[in-house]
């Protein structure tokens, strides 16, 4: 299959310049693209649209390794195919690099489609969950979330880059320390993160718009209803066995609350006083 280009577009790959000319370039792609496009975009923004038309065989496509284009094969065969259609959380998800929020040594697993260990037997979801979790918080610019279980930063980012202030709590002290250097690094100065109990919240600070817990527990606490806004959005996977639990949304609007099932996941341990 071929995507023909008409107008000069430049990208990288691995440090090198590949110029399409404006006569028009074939490019030979190994995966499934089903059918010859014609495209006039310019830059990167060319080649990731083009790859979005068509998210299945992506891992075969041969050139143009390197992690911009991991990415944005992420955001296309593992978000776009499924369903997730919040314009906030792509361009979020394209934006945030990800393999920056795992060790160096795992850094080429960032992309892939399952979760990614990041020590103390915590994991950095995967971009599916994160995905989702965002999508059902509805975020909008200069919203308060409150997130419990900082873990590696990356779901914080991705809030901030949709425009959140974020408010993050982890327990664990060397994930804290090392999420909290990594966010300032990356100069994502709209997260606070602190070291604290997650499932007591963040009573000082309240309410918030929406409340996200990267953590499976047995029940919702009850200080995080309690520090929600009303109306407010809060997302949790919840069970009794700690291996199986449902993805809940809370809604609360006009003094009560609503909870919705989002079908089956499975989280590390929400540790804490409300919680195992």
């Amino acid at each position: 299959r071929f995507l023909c280009l008409h107008e000069y577009v430049t990208t990288c790959l691995h440090g090198m310049t590949f110029l399409l000319s404006q006569t028009g370039v074939t490019i030979s792609l190994s995966g499934n693209i089903a059918r010859v496009c014609e495209l006039t975009w310019k830059g990167k923004s060319a080649l990731q649209a083009c790859f979005a038309k068509k998210g299945e065989g992506l891992e075969k496509v041969s050139f143009f390794r390197d992690l911009d284009y991991r990415r944005q094969r992420m955001v296309a065969a593992q978000l776009r195919s499924r369903g997730v259609s919040d314009d906030r959380v792509l361009a979020a998800m394209e934006a945030v690099p990800r393999h920056l929020f795992v060790d160096e040594a795992l850094a080429s697993q960032a992309y892939e489609d399952h979760p990614v260990p990041i020590g103390h037997g915590q994991t950095l979801s995967q971009p599916y969950m994160v995905a989702l979790m965002s999508s059902l918080l509805e975020v909008r610019p200069k919203d308060r979330i409150l997130e419990i279980g900082t873990g590696s930063g990356y779901q914080a980012a991705v809030l901030a880059a949709m425009g959140a202030e974020v408010f993050t709590v982890e327990r664990i002290k060397p994930l804290y320390q090392a999420a909290r250097k990594r966010l300032l690094a990356l100069r994502y100065f709209q997260v606070r993160p602190r070291l604290s109990d997650g499932t007591l919240g963040w009573p000082e600070a309240a309410p918030f718009d929406k409340i996200i817990v990267t953590a499976g527990g047995p029940e919702i606490p009850l200080p995080l209803v309690e520090q929600l806004a009303d109306p407010g959005f809060l997302v949790m996977p919840v069970g009794r066995n700690r291996r199986e639990q449902r993805l809940l949304r809370l809604v609360k609007r006009g003094g009560h609350t609503q909870v919705e099932d989002h079908g089956a996941v499975v989280f590390v341990d929400l540790v804490g006083a409300y919680g195992w």
